[in-house]
């Protein structure tokens, strides 16, 4: 397992962010750090960008997944950043109503090296108004 956390905190560091292990799960939390108003109150939680990997295989390719708040305005230029790196966006879909600016959530996902996985995440975060932040 201590080649994994190696690996998990590299992974980590890539984002700039501290990642956690929990039942064989590689994490890193971040969030967008813009305002976002649900029924007329300020939210931060409801801004999550959270990037994992789990399932590695003896050849170093994992199943890696990723879930981004963005706004409405980003979708073109973000999905067209993450798809030109051969990412997979498994949806794009609201959470919630009554949210001002409007926010959507962009689900993404790879077969892959973990850390190759997170270079071109990073690389597609350039597309954003605002870099995904640790927590």
């Amino acid at each position: 397992m201590n080649g994994y956390s190696s690996l998990c905190d590299q992974f980590g560091a890539i984002f700039n962010a501290k990642s956690t292990i929990d039942q064989g799960v590689c994490s890193v939390s971040l969030h967008r750090n813009f305002s976002v108003m649900v029924q007329g109150r300020t939210s931060k939680s409801v801004v999550p960008a959270g990037v994992s990997f789990e399932a590695l295989d003896q050849n170093g390719y994992a199943l890696n997944l990723a879930e981004i708040a963005v706004l409405e305005e980003e979708v073109p230029s973000f999905m067209y950043s993450i798809v030109q790196q051969g990412l997979i966006v498994s949806a794009l879909h609201n959470h919630w109503i009554f949210v001002k600016p409007n926010i959507l959530y962009m689900h993404i996902q790879s077969v892959e090296p973990p850390i190759q996985f997170a270079r071109k995440m990073v690389q597609a975060f350039t597309a954003l108004s605002s870099f995904p932040i640790s927590k």
